[in-house]
């Protein structure tokens, strides 16, 4: 079990905005306003859909799976080929976004795949890029240090490089969904929290700790606080302390963006990411399942503390020596996992008014801007015409 310590998260607004009313009706209720809802918000709206998204804290806020300025993009997808389909999409959605919302938002720097040569990593990638005919490059750990003189990866160690990986300005993408959202004729409530969801004869009743309202259907994309609404997925949903930190490099020019790719890779110590230096001064590294603590997001201890630093700086001084120098800046956040990690993306058995998105076990959020569509898809048509076999409840027994 994980370290739990007094929470930080502000409670409920006290008092009730006169201006809210008490009853409305959507087409759509999003309860959730981060990667994945405010996206959904964003396709619906542009739909023409009467939405409501419904945000607990702010929008952006620091509580959930989305700060910290950056996340990884990358077509080179190890964890499943079928991934690298909606990664096409989900890119000329970014693409799209970016252009509406006059910023740029997602910065190509390359993507390094690294493992042994029969570990998980480079095999899958390389078949992902295989069967999807991506253009690849594989290096030794020499070849890739002549290549990215900041890598020091152990002999034996082989590199997949894609170059049309790179990171998406996390915080500022939900910042131009929402926005974007809005001006489609959505409506975003911040600092309202949902109580409760009940079925009605024709749709949904949700009640906030501000109002009630009533939908046709009701999209449930809150990540780790999903059980609060929907109890029979809280044993298929595991909430984890996420640590990263940032490094002030010895030698900066290194690990700017020009000079250094996103990465993905696994050493006898676990599996890491990291990232050019960008927006914080300093190497942005991160451990998957960090210390594997599962904890419970409204106590989750929020402060990163030595051993979150230690594990990350022992790796960097090892495989990243000329980025390790003093710590600049670290944040926690939530991993929200599935037991096989992939997504969960379908109706709720027994409610089928009810849609329940992601949670994404670490590995979501490139994929918002598709996964938006993919939903407004769902909601209006009860169809889409991409492939999210992978990510039904019934391969939980559901």
């Amino acid at each position: 079990m994980g370290t739990e310590g007094a929470s930080d998260i502000p409670g409920p607004p006290g008092i009730r905005n006169a201006n809210t009313p008490m009853s409305r009706h959507f087409d759509v209720i999003v309860v959730g306003c981060g990667a994945m809802g405010s996206a959904i918000a964003y396709h619906l709206g542009r739909r023409g859909q009467r939405v409501l998204c419904l945000e607990r804290f702010d929008v952006p806020n620091s509580y959930g799976s989305s700060h910290g300025v950056n996340r990884i993009i990358r077509l080179a997808y190890y964890e499943d080929p079928s991934y690298v389909p909606l990664l096409l999409r989900a890119y000329e959605l970014w693409r799209e976004l970016e252009r509406d919302a006059g910023e740029q938002l997602l910065h190509i720097a390359g993507s390094v795949d690294a493992s042994t040569e029969d570990g998980e990593v480079f095999r899958g990638s390389l078949a992902s890029c295989e069967l999807h005919g991506l253009d690849y490059t594989v290096l030794t750990s020499t070849e890739l240090s002549r290549h990215y003189p900041g890598f020091h990866l152990p002999e034996g160690h082989v590199a997949l490089v894609q170059p049309d990986g790179g990171f998406l300005m996390s915080e500022r993408c939900i910042v131009a969904h929402a926005t974007l959202a809005m001006a489609a004729g959505a409506t975003i409530h911040a600092r309202e929290r949902v109580t409760s969801i009940t079925p009605t004869r024709n749709g949904v009743k949700v009640s906030t700790d501000r109002a009630t309202y009533e939908s046709d259907q009701v999209v449930l994309a809150s990540g780790a606080w999903i059980p609060e609404i929907a109890p029979a997925l809280k044993p298929l949903l595991d909430p984890e302390r996420q640590v990263l930190a940032w490094f002030q490099p010895i030698e900066p020019g290194l690990f700017e963006p020009s000079a250094f790719p996103v990465f993905n890779l696994t050493v006898p110590e676990g599996r890491y990411y990291g990232f050019p230096v960008f927006g914080i001064p300093g190497f942005k590294v991160g451990r998957y399942h960090h210390l594997e603590e599962v904890i419970q997001p409204d106590t989750m201890n929020r402060e990163p503390r030595h051993d979150d630093e230690q594990i990350l700086r022992e790796f960097t001084e090892r495989y990243f020596p000329r980025a390790a120098g003093p710590v600049m800046t670290m944040k926690s956040c939530i991993f929200t996992n599935t037991p096989d990690e992939h997504f969960i993306i379908d109706r709720i058995p027994g409610n089928e008014r009810m849609i329940a998105v992601s949670p994404c076990s670490g590995h979501g959020f490139k994929f918002s801007s598709v996964i938006g569509e993919i939903v407004a898809d769902l909601a209006i048509e009860g169809k889409t015409r991409h492939d999210i076999s992978l990510f039904g409840l019934s391969r939980f027994g559901l």
